[in-house]
């Protein structure tokens, strides 16, 4: 795989386990940033509020550096360590998944609490859709009037998007581009007589 892509899931998935009258149903979900993941587990805890546990981990970033896992109340690392698992054995980043427990009645053990959370989370990834995706630089870019032939030219040249454009005495826009590409563009655009760029965010 190229260095700035990455494997993620298209859109959101489910999976689902059953042992000893209890049943363990996995949600995984697309996020690209931490901030996405409270939101999504409290709708959860909402709707499947007879569930007596909602267990979760997450993967975010290309380098995937940002990971969390949470067992909300059963033993210490037989769920969300699970759940983890299963997301870096099939090396997927920027995804969450959350296994919500209905209780059977019957005591599981630490083995079959593992094996049910792994083989949940396993079901989920397995009915997503995955996609690989570039990573990608988001800047800002503020220039004259005067220069707009020059950037256009890049932006045609190097297959940069752009959004939120304003030309007027002094134009501005916002570039996307692959990570990759990142230091010819960058050099490239320095070059131009008064423009200016700020980093946002790469994603």
């Amino acid at each position: 795989m190229e260095p700035d892509k990455y494997k993620t899931i298209k859109l959101s998935a489910r999976g689902i386990y059953k042992e000893k009258g209890s049943r363990f149903i996995a949600f995984a979900f697309p996020v690209v940033n931490p901030e996405e993941i409270k939101p999504i587990v409290d709708k959860l805890r909402k709707e499947y509020h007879d569930a007596r546990h909602h267990c979760f981990a997450y993967m975010i970033g290309k380098e995937r550096l940002i990971w969390r896992t949470n067992d909300d109340g059963e033993p210490s690392g037989t769920a969300g360590r699970q759940i983890l698992s299963q997301i870096n054995s099939s090396g997927l980043t920027n995804i969450l998944i959350v296994v919500s427990r209905y209780f059977g009645g019957t005591l599981l053990g630490v083995r079959g609490l593992i094996n049910a959370y792994r083989t949940a989370a396993a079901d989920a990834i397995n009915n997503a859709e995955i996609v690989e995706r570039t990573l990608n630089e988001y800047y800002e870019v503020k220039y004259p009037f005067a220069s707009m032939n020059d950037v256009i030219k890049i932006i045609k040249e190097e297959d940069i998007g752009q959004s939120d454009q304003s030309y007027e005495l002094e134009c501005s826009m916002v570039l996307k581009f692959r990570h990759s590409a990142r230091e010819k563009i960058l050099n490239r655009l320095s070059l131009i007589e008064g423009l200016n760029y700020r980093y946002i965010e790469s994603k």
